[in-house]
Formats: structure tokens, sequence, C-alpha cells
């Protein structure tokens, strides 16, 4: 799991620096299924490396299709 988010980040932190220089004005958000919200990005680690990105989270129900929380 530790490798997805390292994986998810670096991604993340790629489209954030591209999307502020072509389209500065538009918000970018990490997806996240609700379970993997639950498990791993309610932890220490996981709030401080988002909180630091300044990233925002879209955490969803894969099964409801349904956001739960914009962040």
């Amino acid at each position: 799991m530790i490798s997805d988010f390292h994986e998810a980040m670096g991604q993340a932190w790629n489209y954030k620096v591209v999307l502020e220089e072509i389209e500065p004005n538009r918000v970018l958000y990490l997806a996240v299924p609700e379970d993997v919200y639950e498990d791993f990005f309610t932890r220490r680690l996981a709030k401080i490396s988002v909180g630091r990105m300044q990233l925002n989270l879209l955490v969803f129900n894969p099964i409801r299709e349904e956001i739960i929380i914009w962040t």
C-alpha cells in the first residue's frame, strides 16, 4: 500500500506542477476510494503529506458511485 501511495503522490505532484503552469485556476483532486481513504489516508504520514502538498482529495464509494468527501 505504501508504494501505491508514493506512486499516487508522485503523479499528483507532477500533474499539479504542470496544471499550475498551463491552467493555474483549475483545481486538482486526487480521487481515492473510501476504503483506501479510511485505511491509509487517515494515518499521520498521509495527512502530513497531503497537507504539505496542498492536495485536494475526492473520496468516493465505488459501489454506490457516490462522492463521500471533497477536501
